[in-house]
């Protein structure tokens, strides 16, 4: 026979967590942190752009440039089709909008003589610019599909590619990413790479340059840095590292930001799993370098560079 179920005491919540005392604790250690960080301790509003928001930005942009393919399940080609990419269309920048006036006006928080209306007019024209870019995004995504689709024998149509391949997912949240950094509002992002970091493993700083065709196969682990420059028809494999060697500080010790620091990887080069490639070394048009490679200096053209090799090299010089 069971034990009898004892009954549950009458006690509220807060005598339960004691949230009263965690609640008055919490704001305690927000106060600090803002008064070191010489933020307001009552704002009025929120601050900062939200991560759902973008993620919701970024979904409804997805839709809109592969309608047919990242789209609702009951669209239907044709008119339909249309309608349905200028309506998503003008949520997303409606929304984006919001988002970038956010931003802008955190940032200007130190700069008392820029008012809401030049923000306001600044955040319109950021979006407008942006809205004007995406076609040319559809066009370079087109090409990294077509690379992705020519670059692996597994891949049974385009079609799979858009739908299923974490390197493409990555390369769609990078153009958007990239579009935003360029047009001055980093935050968003590197919102928008960070959707597609924690999704795929795959972490591209929005700041790097990518030319047409790229491809990324398997992609988990693979991170490129702030700095860096690719190429056309590049194709890199899961764990490649485009990162930097050192980081520059300045006379009171703290890190330099915006130095140029990443490798720069010239056209049709190949990147094999596990190889990184460190500081601002330049990986020569048409070379191709072996897995697990370890290299911090640059490679003329056509170079072929396998483990073996680099190890040798090593050897050789008495040291990396």
């Amino acid at each position: 026979m069971s034990a009898p179920l004892r009954s549950t005491p009458d006690t509220s919540t807060s005598d339960l967590w004691g949230l009263e005392d965690i609640v008055r604790d919490l704001r305690a250690a927000r106060e600090k942190w803002r008064t070191a960080q010489q933020r307001p301790l009552e704002s009025g509003g929120r601050e900062f752009p939200s991560r759902a928001a973008m993620r919701d930005v970024v979904e409804r942009l997805c839709g809109a440039l592969f309608p047919m393919r990242l789209g609702p399940p009951d669209l239907q080609q044709g008119h339909s089709e249309d309608f349905y990419v200028g309506h998503t269309l003008d949520a997303a920048l409606r929304n984006l909008l919001d988002q970038v006036r956010l931003e802008l006006t955190h940032a200007s928080r130190h700069q008392p003589e820029v008012d809401p209306t030049t923000i306001e007019t600044q955040s319109i024209a950021v979006v407008q610019h942006f809205a004007a870019a995406l076609p040319g995004i559809r066009v370079l995504l087109d090409s990294d599909v077509e690379a992705a689709f020519r670059g692996d024998p597994a891949a049974r149509s385009v079609d799979e590619i858009v739908l299923c391949y974490p390197g493409t997912l990555a390369i769609i949240h990078h153009r958007l990413a990239h579009t935003l950094y360029a047009l001055g509002v980093p935050l968003l992002a590197r919102i928008v790479s960070e959707l597609a970091h924690s999704a795929t493993g795959i972490d591209i700083h929005p700041g790097a340059r990518i030319g047409n065709s790229f491809f990324i196969d398997h992609g988990t682990g693979v991170v490129i840095g702030e700095t860096a420059v690719i190429g056309n028809r590049v194709r890199l494999y899961q764990a490649v590292t485009l990162g930097a060697k050192r980081f520059s500080v300045d006379a009171d010790g703290a890190l330099e930001k915006g130095t140029a620091r990443h490798p720069i990887v010239e056209d049709d080069v190949v990147i094999y799993a596990g190889a990184t490639i460190l500081g601002r070394v330049t990986i020569g048009r048409g070379s191709s370098i072996g897995g697990n490679v370890w290299l911090t200096h640059s490679v003329p053209p056509g170079s072929v560079l396998t483990q073996a090799v680099s190890r040798n090299e090593v050897l050789a010089s008495g040291g990396p």
